[in-house]
């Protein structure tokens, strides 16, 4: 909010976040069947259910045995309550796994680049004191802004208290949620934020840049100096500050680049391609591999991305702390290099599992609109609008249904 899904928030999207899951937060809709930025769902309501009233009732003694105050953890239950949504979105995870072409039009698209670059503007002499206090650039936390949150658009309205409980309750991941339950006790009683206040994603997310409550309480600062990290409020500097405390924490080494998009000479020996797999910038050099956008090598692991191939640094590593999958810490990267005014990816990606170019599933996109089925958008991500679409189209043309585009699809739409 979106881990090192096993050290920050590993645990938690590891099983939360389809985004992204290994998947980019797509911030979702109206410009894309996959990537544009999508209006909060409402709030959701509790719910009376004895079970979860007897849950609680435990867990009160349980946290009082671990030193949280009384007045604390009646503030804190003062209104919550079984959220039955947050159950149904644990349940119902996205499956599919997203290819990193799919990812980079999502972290990078247009909407996200346009508005990244004005809170950049915006934000940029935050920034600029963020990095000269904790020598994290400026670009790559305005990057992790981007993708966990869309810039502060989507921050999350879900009580985070209710949600912990409730997934705590369920028990499928319940001594993990319990834990986080027991973190945001410990952040009220701080006085950092109140229980109304304290709101974040269906799976206790929080704030601009979506810490989970034992990542806030190590790596949370307060930036403002006004007494309080406050990762909440409109105001994203205590929240940006954290993120950047939390990278430098995690080994990030100023002046290094993330990574870099490269080109291979023919005849390059695959058996070179894969993390793990690094050597120095002389060393590629002298095999030939040039930087595709021209300028300077780094040392690092070159890894094919279906089309591109791209160098990753010991930084990408730090990146992954923060975020495990692989694919969101591309999408990092690269759109940090966008938010400085550098280009797209220049290598072409291939055909997809269907056999469809970007440009192919575009122009699907494009038919399905014109005959009155609307696939929000024309990126080429197939996301939940689009399959929406084929599957209208489908069953309107008497076809079977499985909102699955392909080439023949595309054919019939001529």
């Amino acid at each position: 909010m979106g881990m090192d899904f096993l050290t920050r928030r590993g645990a938690l999207l590891a099983g939360a976040a389809a985004l992204v899951s290994a998947c980019v937060p797509t911030g979702g809709g109206r410009s894309s069947g996959g990537g544009g930025y999508r209006a909060p769902d409402p709030a959701p309501r509790p719910v009376p259910n004895a079970g979860w009233d007897a849950w609680v009732e435990g867990f009160r003694d349980r946290a009082a045995g671990r030193g949280i105050p009384q007045g604390t953890i009646d503030a804190a239950f003062r209104g919550a309550g079984f959220l039955p949504q947050v159950i149904e979105k644990d349940r119902n995870q996205t499956e599919f796994k997203r290819s990193l072409e799919d990812n980079l039009n999502i972290a990078a698209s247009d909407e996200r680049v346009s508005l990244g670059r004005q809170k950049y503007a915006q934000y940029g002499s935050t920034l600029q004191a963020i990095e000269s206090r904790y020598g994290v650039e400026a670009h790559v936390v305005a990057a992790v802004w981007g993708l966990e949150s869309f810039f502060g658009t989507r921050r999350g309205n879900v009580p985070v208290i209710s949600a912990l409980s409730t997934l705590a309750y369920d028990g499928r991941r319940g001594e993990f949620f319990e834990s986080q339950l027991t973190a945001a006790l410990r952040i009220l009683q701080s006085g950092d934020i109140s229980p109304g206040a304290m709101t974040g994603s269906w799976a206790g997310a929080m704030g601009h840049t979506q810490f989970i409550p034992t990542s806030y309480l190590e790596f949370a600062v307060d930036f403002t100096g006004d007494g309080r990290r406050d990762i909440w409020s409109e105001d994203p500097s205590d929240a940006l500050a954290s993120t950047a405390a939390y990278l430098q924490r995690s080994g990030w080494t100023r002046g290094l680049p993330w990574g870099m998009e490269v080109t291979l000479p023919a005849g390059f020996n695959a058996d070179l391609l894969g993390r793990g797999k690094g050597k120095s910038a002389a060393e590629w050099s002298a095999l030939g591999v040039r930087a595709a956008g021209g300028g300077a090598l780094a040392g690092g692991s070159i890894i094919a991305g279906g089309g591109p191939y791209f160098l990753l640094t010991q930084n990408f590593a730090t990146i992954l702390r923060y975020n495990s999958a692989q694919n969101y810490a591309i999408g990092v990267g690269h759109l940090s290099d966008r938010l400085l005014g550098r280009g797209p990816v220049q290598a072409s990606f291939g055909p997809d599992a269907a056999g469809m170019t970007q440009a192919d599933r575009q122009e699907l996109q494009r038919r399905l609109t014109a005959r009155g089925f609307d696939t929000g958008g024309t990126d080429g991500v197939i996301g939940a609008k689009t399959r929406a679409a084929i599957s209208a189209y489908q069953a309107s043309a008497g076809l079977p249904v499985s909102g699955e585009p392909s080439l023949d699809l595309l054919r019939r739409l001529r």
